[in-house]
This record gives structure tokens, sequence and C-alpha cells, in this order.
């Protein structure tokens, strides 16, 4: 299934990243190629230290390339000042991290409303979409609660109702169900692809999880840096 440029939403191009490591020259990614269309379900896998999480880091903007570029919307993000992208991160892209990530000392509701916060969006809307979501990922009822007093299940659907709340066209989800059980994660992958299907939002997995690479609709394998596979299903 090929993308066009029209129903594109991520081009990168040429992606290399280098760093040293204890005076030794390490390349996270040698010239990597990834065009992905709105509405995708792609999973970037591949052993640890095959460049996933470098990717997902440089695709979002908070990594920069050694060389290469990517765009967003058609949009160069190496031509973004520092605020631009800030601002371009939270209006465009949800993250969903394995560590979860919440803000421990506010409640699932100022969670998730955090980012709606920052965007200006009025309280009484804000608390309509967070009631929303929060029935949709099944935590209606949690408003209050802290995410000390959450499983982690609970506090990963905490985590994707923050990163889809804002309705963003892309979601960026690495090792997402990394510190969850089989079940959970499996009812976590059901919802999201839900979600995807109902929303036409785009998602991206960096993982090594079989149980994503499954539910996957298009498989990108990284292995040393490079792209080695492209499986569409």
């Amino acid at each position: 299934m090929a993308t066009t440029r029209s129903d594109e939403i991520i081009a990168a191009e040429g992606v290399t990243k280098t760093y040293a490591e204890d005076d030794v020259e390490v390349h996270a990614l040698r010239g990597v190629d990834l065009h992905v269309g709105r509405g995708e379900f792609t999973a970037i896998v591949g052993p640890s230290g095959s460049g996933k999480s470098t990717l997902l880091n440089i695709i979002s903007g908070l990594d920069k390339p050694s060389k290469g570029g990517v765009r967003l919307h058609g949009l160069e993000l190496s031509a973004m000042s520092g605020g631009e992208l800030s601002d371009f991160r939270r209006d465009n892209i949800g993250f969903i991290f394995q560590a979860y990530n919440l803000i421990p000392v506010l409640s699932v509701l100022e969670n998730v409303e955090y980012i709606m916060l920052l965007q200006g969006i009025s309280r009484r809307e804000r608390h309509r979409r967070v009631a929303e979501m929060l029935s949709m990922v099944g935590l209606k009822g949690m408003e209050d609660r802290f995410p000390t007093k959450l499983s982690g299940g609970q506090q990963q659907r905490v985590a994707i109702a923050r990163a889809m709340v804002s309705r963003p066209q892309l979601i960026l989800a690495d090792e997402p169900t990394a510190n969850l059980d089989s079940k959970t994660g499996s009812d976590l992958l059901d919802m999201m692809h839900r979600l995807n299907e109902e929303t036409g939002m785009t998602f991206i997995f960096s993982t090594h999880d079989q149980m994503i690479m499954d539910k996957a609709r298009r498989v990108v394998v990284l292995r040393d840096g490079t792209v080695s596979g492209d499986e569409w299903k």
C-alpha cells in the first residue's frame, strides 16, 4: 500500500544519527527513509540497539538527526525554532511512553487535561473531553484518583487518554506495553486499534512486542540502524 503525497503525515529521508559514547562513534541510524500516511497503525520493530527509539525521537522533534530531515504535515522540523517546535508537538503529536510519565501530584483528570490547559482550551470543554476520553478508556469515575493509587494498566490508560484527548493527528508510542502483563497489554492495544479506526489518528509504535506486531497493519523492521524490512498486511 503506497503512501501518496496528499495523505502523507511523516516523511523521513536519509535520516542518520551518530553520537559519541566513551570516545567511540556510535551509528544509531544509517540513512533511514520512512514515509507514513494518515491513519496508519504501524509498528517499528527490531532488536535492542537497532535504532527504534532514536527514530521515534527524531520523528517527534525530541532529537535532531546528524544528517537527513523529517517533515511532519509537510513542515520541515529543522526549520522550526525551539518554541515553534514545542508548540507544534503540543498541538499535533500525542506521546505514550513505557514509563507512563504521569505527574504524580496531579489527579487523573488533571493529568489528562494538562495539554489542553497549555493550549488555552476552556475549562468546560476540557472537562467535557476528559470525561469522554476516560469513559472511552474504561476509567470513568476515577477522575480524582492520583497515579500512585492506580495499577500499571490503569496508569497506561491515563497516559493514552492524555495523548489522545487534545485530538492530535499523530500518536507516537515507545514500548507502550513493556511494563504490562499480556492481558492488560492486549486490551489496551485493542482499544488503541479501535480508536485508530474510529478517529483516523495515525499510530506509530516502537516495540519488540509480538502482540503489537500481530495487530499492526504495517511492520517496519530496523536492524543496525537501517530499514531491513517493510511489510503491509
